[in-house]
């Protein structure tokens, strides 16, 4: 291809681009003059879940938003003497699970809703040991999921799971 179909090419594409953007930027105007009462209907209601035993803590448990019920993170800890289960990354992937199947179950979802999962490992080597258990709570309904090894969990850790779910 000879230069000057290069340059030429090269103007369309920026013109194309430019185009794009200034459509996306009258529709941004667009929708921020709408009155405040339209926005307020099509707003979808947020509410901040957390039981009374955890209202000291600095996060909900969950948030619902919509349809949808977002978790935070659940480690595997006993919900009775709220220590870290012992037995290994199993044990502690198997408590982790069933804490976020009770969350689930507390606020109107299921784990066959789940959508989506995210897996924090405090060590990445625990990675098929944890799959190993994880696998066996979602036997149908496989979420997108997240995993990866990080630097340290709250408490000693050695998994961290959080999740997003579907309410019908």
């Amino acid at each position: 291809m000879n230069k000057s179909r290069l340059h030429f090419l090269s103007l369309l594409l920026g013109l194309a681009l430019i185009s794009c953007v200034l459509m996306v930027l009258t529709s941004l105007k667009t929708e921020a003059q709408e009155p405040v009462s339209q926005q307020a209907k099509t707003a979808p209601k947020i509410e901040y879940l957390s039981s009374p035993e955890r209202a000291q803590a600095p996060f909900s448990e969950a948030v619902r938003v919509g349809n949808l019920l977002f978790l935070s993170g659940q480690l595997g800890r006993d919900p009775k003497t709220g220590k870290l289960v012992e037995g290994g990354i199993e044990a502690e992937t198997r408590q982790c699970l069933e804490n976020i199947k009770s969350t689930l179950e507390k606020y109107g979802s299921s784990m066959d809703r789940v959508i989506k999962a995210t897996v924090m490992l405090a060590d990445i080597a625990d990675w098929a040991k944890m799959n190993s258990v994880y696998v066996t709570y979602f036997p149908k309904n496989k979420p997108a999921r997240s995993a990866f090894g990080v630097n340290g969990l709250a408490g000693g850790a050695r998994v961290e799971i959080e999740v997003i779910a579907y309410l019908e």
